[in-house]
């Protein structure tokens, strides 16, 4: 990694001056695939490098092997990778590699729906427990990636709070316009239009999917992303045959979150909740519906 601050500034020219980290489940994929549509901007084929979380082992020069196609139009340089926001390490690796510049964006979804969301993505891969109570008990990170207030003050403890832009799922829900030109008018980019097929943010682990398709795609995917293959796995993702097979309803019954199992959710995330809006001025409680 970079020596010493001037040699991270030095390498940040070819490297993303743009990083979305998470949280999981909040609509990365859109952002990701309306964005490396956008002239001015650079982003690599993967999303989901892992690089600052995952992979970091490989080095600097295989993570800028990644943006090796970046060109003089690119004003925006940068990856999406919802992991980096909740691993305890990818703050400091991000300011010790990129320089204290680079911009962070996320966009955060109420606890409950993130973490159910969450638990479908492990129900149609076969990794979930027979209930979402126990898988959250079994799998903790179902609940822990929702430590909003934890995650956001590593970041700020490594980078100043303009350098965080912190957007609501919601709002990308209910108008995917008027989010993305929040996001390039942040980036200082020009406003893009929204393709009419990407109006409305699709969420494939809440897609009905068939379950041994889903399974086998999952280990595959993992496989190669480990085997240094992650821009194949993008390329391969977005292509016209696998958004037919995997991302249409396929007949499976989808289950559906009880109000215990909301509560059970809120009342452990409550404090962190507060803190962001005490951080960030964001009235998350009324975004929400929270009492």
């Amino acid at each position: 990694m970079p020596r010493n601050k001037a040699e991270a500034v030095a390498m940040s020219t070819t490297l993303p001056n743009f990083l979305h980290i998470g949280a999981g489940k909040a609509g990365s994929t859109w952002l990701h695939e309306v964005l490396i549509q956008h002239p001015q901007a650079y982003l690599t084929d993967a999303k989901d490098l892992y690089f600052f979380s995952r992979y970091y082992h490989r080095g600097p020069d295989w993570y800028q092997e990644q943006f090796r196609d970046v060109r003089p139009e690119h004003v925006v340089i940068g990856e999406v990778s919802p992991d980096y926001l909740c691993c305890p390490e990818a703050a400091q690796r991000i300011r010790d590699s990129l320089g204290p510049d680079v911009r962070l964006a996320v966009t955060l979804r109420e606890p409950a729906d993130r973490a159910f969301s969450a638990y479908l993505y492990l129900h149609k891969h076969g990794l979930a427990r027979p209930s979402f109570r126990e898988t959250a008990e079994a799998s903790p990170e179902l609940i822990d990636e929702g430590r909003y207030a934890t995650h956001l003050r590593r970041y700020l403890r490594c980078f100043e709070s303009q350098a965080l832009h912190v957007t609501l799922f919601d709002d990308l829900a209910a108008d995917p316009q008027a989010y993305l030109d929040d996001v390039t008018d942040w980036l200082g980019i020009e406003h893009q239009v929204v393709p009419s097929d990407q109006l409305r943010a699709r969420l494939p682990a809440s897609t009905a999917r068939w379950l041994p398709l889903a399974m086998l795609t999952r280990r595959a995917a993992d496989w190669v992303r480990r085997h240094d293959g992650a821009e194949l796995v993008g390329r391969v993702k977005r292509s016209a045959v696998v958004q037919r097979a995997l991302y249409k309803p396929l007949g499976e019954e989808r289950p559906v979150m009880s109000a215990d199992d909301v509560s059970f959710v809120r009342e452990r995330l409550e404090p962190e909740i507060t803190g962001v809006e005490e951080e960030f001025g964001i009235p998350l409680r009324k975004r929400w519906g929270w009492p």
